[in-house]
Formats: structure tokens, sequence, C-alpha cells
């Protein structure tokens, strides 16, 4: 029984994480194309930056499904707890293989939490709904 839920869990997580970083990448080189420039000036680290990122936005999703904590504010603040620390430890890390720009922390802030707080509002609409069927 075990085994079969980690599977769908990780199953699911890939899934999520394919589509996510897919997307997040052809729009980065949508937006570079749109600008007239033809290379990203971020080069290859930042792709794999980019990765570890859409890794642990993945993780906190999937700690928000299993996480067996009623309270829905507090299971978004445990996750968020659990999972910002990490993106920072990813962006200062990334700085020791090239210069990190001077406002990175504050940029990575900004958007992760940002894309936390609404993706934390979908799920607690997504949740009242279901729970008046």
């Amino acid at each position: 029984m075990m085994k079969k839920e980690w599977n769908a869990w990780l199953k699911d997580g890939a899934v999520i994480y394919c589509a996510i970083y897919t997307v997040t990448t052809i729009a980065n080189s949508v937006l570079y194309l749109m600008q007239g420039i033809r290379n990203d000036p971020n080069g290859n680290w930042h792709e794999l930056t980019r990765a570890a990122i859409v890794l642990i936005g993945v993780l906190a999703y999937e700690l928000a499904v299993h996480l067996k904590v009623k309270n829905i504010l507090l299971k978004a603040v445990i996750v968020y707890a659990v999972t910002m620390p990490l993106v920072f430890l990813t962006v200062w890390l990334s700085g020791f293989i090239e210069p990190l720009s001077d406002g990175a922390l504050m940029d990575i802030t900004v958007n992760y939490s940002g894309l936390f707080v609404v993706v934390s509002i979908i799920a607690a609409v997504s949740e009242k709904m279901n729970q008046k069927k």
C-alpha cells in the first residue's frame, strides 16, 4: 500500500514538475525573443537554478497535498516555512557559481512568495467549494 501511494506521489510530482519547468522555460525564451534577445544572457546555470526552484515548488505542492494538518492556514505556513529557506539556500548557493544580481534575493522572495500566496488562495477556495458539494 505504501509503495503504491509513494509511486503515485512521485508520478504526480514528476508530471507537475515537467509541465511547470517546460512552461516557464518557454515563456522565458519567448519574452527574450520579444525583446530581440536571441540568447539567454543568464546562461545554463540560470536554467539549473530555475530547475531547482521549480523542484522546490513541486515539493511545496506535494507537502501541502499530503501533510496531515486540517487547518489550511497552518498547513500553508508550515509548507512555506519549510520551502522558503530551501529557495534562499538554492539562490545563495548559485551565487558561488556565478555572481547574483543585487536584487536576486528580493526577486526570488517576491516571485516565490507571490506565487505561493496565489496557489494557496486557489487551494483554499477549491477546498471550500468541494466541502459545499
